[in-house]
């Protein structure tokens, strides 16, 4: 059966300076999709302004006001299916207390693939309105179990008069990021279910488990999964949250799961987060006890080849495995080394663990051969590192620099790039990366943006492509741009 993924998209939107005024616009973006029995599939957006970054002006009442214009359109091959411009407007104040204000809209949408743009500027801000599309999908088909979007939220309290903030009884304020920091100690969530009385049988039962997951590897982390007996009902909702005190830093997937009773799951959804918690490290104790003699890990006796093969595992390592690699790896003796490298292939496979070494090593000998520079291995170079971590891409673009050609033909006016595409990237379709070689002269290509979860985002990506000349005019230059941008759409 299909699986359905939805993800709540965290987007940090900054405006690029501007003399006229300083401040920098910055914006939190979040979505969800959900589905109305009564009338259909609906599509929500939470919208935070960071009330330091807007232009503050007295207003009717001698109190000092934000007012920030809004658009927000949905679009089917150029056609606008749905529009709101509206703004909004910050509390009013009387001092230099800047309070963050929240917007929240609702859109009703029938299923589909649409192109989300958001238009948004400061009204008292001489800044040029800033500009962001992007694809999402709705889908809640009438012949199988569905989950919708991952809500995450701050808080939430009994509803006591209905509003936009109001769902199954409750008020639920939005948590408008993927990241938690160091001082949040829970993440709370809310979803909902569909169809599992038309599809399992109404009176029916059905499990239903929630739990936090590593992004990179996909494994459960201990103590942080729940699991319920539930019974089919029109609507079935999901209200919870997960102590994360303990959760070491790193990118995780909150993920919701609906079985029936054979046991087979009928229905997943998955939001990505980012967690710091610097205060939790890698412990040496856990591995101390772990005998390499007779294993793969203890045939490795060279020190340095050794610290090679580790340092390789950095593209797919967790961020608490990483603070062994960046910490305690260069002080560390030969035994120990083995031991970590034995624990981390155990950790992906303990059944077979050199099977997945043996696997991966071949591809860090690929990216070793095609993207090692004069100072840096392939591995651990951002091509190397996309490659290790999601694998081949489906297709490449590639645009070197060529010095032989002339004044207004594609390339002379930007460095080398290379955009790559991936069709099916873990949970995530259709991803892109745009890699760029500012430096002409090596091979060490940067990544510049990818639209892919947890990756770099910079919707001006196409800027840091110039390359300004006395013979090439800026005319050209923005020419290319757009060139670089058609490639990006489609780079076949």
């Amino acid at each position: 059966m299909k699986k359905i993924y939805f993800f709540s998209i965290f987007v940090c939107l900054l405006l690029c300076y501007n003399p006229l005024q300083a401040k920098k616009l910055q914006v939190d973006l979040s979505y969800s999709s959900f589905y109305s029995p009564e009338h259909g599939p609906y599509f929500e957006t939470y919208l935070l302004v960071y009330a330091k970054s807007v232009n503050f002006i007295k207003n009717q009442n001698g109190k000092s006001q934000a007012t920030i214009e809004i658009t927000m359109l949905f679009k089917q091959n150029d056609s606008i299916k749905d529009f709101k411009k509206y703004d909004l407007k910050s509390q009013e104040i009387s001092d230099s207390n800047f309070v963050n204000f929240i917007d929240q809209q609702r859109f009703a949408l029938p299923n589909g693939n649409y192109v989300f743009e958001l238009i948004i500027a400061d009204k008292n801000s001489a800044n040029t309105p800033y500009k962001i599309s992007q694809e999402v999908t709705i889908d809640f088909p009438a012949n199988q179990v569905n989950i919708s979007g991952v809500e995450l939220i701050e808080s939430f309290k009994p509803s006591t008069t209905a509003s936009i903030i109001t769902k199954s009884g409750y008020d639920l304020i939005p948590w408008l990021s993927d990241f938690y920091p160091e001082n949040l100690s829970k993440i709370t969530f809310y979803a909902e279910i569909y169809n599992t009385e038309k599809i399992l049988g109404k009176g029916e039962a059905f499990l239903l488990s929630y739990y936090i997951e590593s992004f990179e590897s996909l494994k459960l982390q201990a103590n942080l999964i729940k699991m319920k007996r539930e019974q089919c009902k029109i609507v079935d909702v999901v209200l919870g949250e997960f102590d994360i005190s303990r959760l070491p830093s790193g990118n995780y997937n909150l993920v919701i799961e609906v079985k029936d009773k054979t046991n087979k799951i009928v229905a997943v959804n998955k939001v990505f987060f980012q967690r710091s918690n610097p205060s939790i490290r890698f412990e040496l104790k856990d591995i101390a006890a772990l005998a390499v003699e007779e294993t793969f890990a203890g045939k490795y006796t060279n020190k340095d080849t050794l610290a090679d093969y580790i340092k390789s595992l950095y593209p797919v390592s967790t961020d608490l495995e990483k603070t062994f690699i960046n910490d305690q790896l260069p002080k560390a003796d030969i035994r120990l080394m083995q031991q970590y490298f034995l624990n981390f292939w155990l950790q992906r496979n303990n059944i077979d663990p050199l099977y997945e070494w043996l696997i991966y090593y071949k591809e860090v000998e690929k990216v070793n051969a095609k993207y090692s520079t004069r100072v840096k291995k392939g591995y651990d170079t951002d091509r190397g590192r996309v490659y290790l971590q999601y694998g081949p891409p489906s297709d490449i673009a590639n645009k070197p620099f060529d010095v032989g050609v002339g004044v207004g033909d594609e390339g002379y006016g930007t460095v080398p790039y290379e955009i790559w595409q991936y069709y099916k990237l873990k949970n995530q379709s259709n991803k892109k990366f745009v890699f760029a070689n500012p430096d002409l002269a090596s091979n060490d290509y940067t990544l510049i943006h990818s639209d892919a979860i947890g990756e770099i985002s910079n919707p001006n990506w196409r800027s840091k492509l110039s390359r300004q000349t006395d013979v090439y005019q800026e005319e050209n230059t923005k020419w290319d741009q757009g060139k670089a941008g058609e490639l990006y759409k489609n780079p076949h």
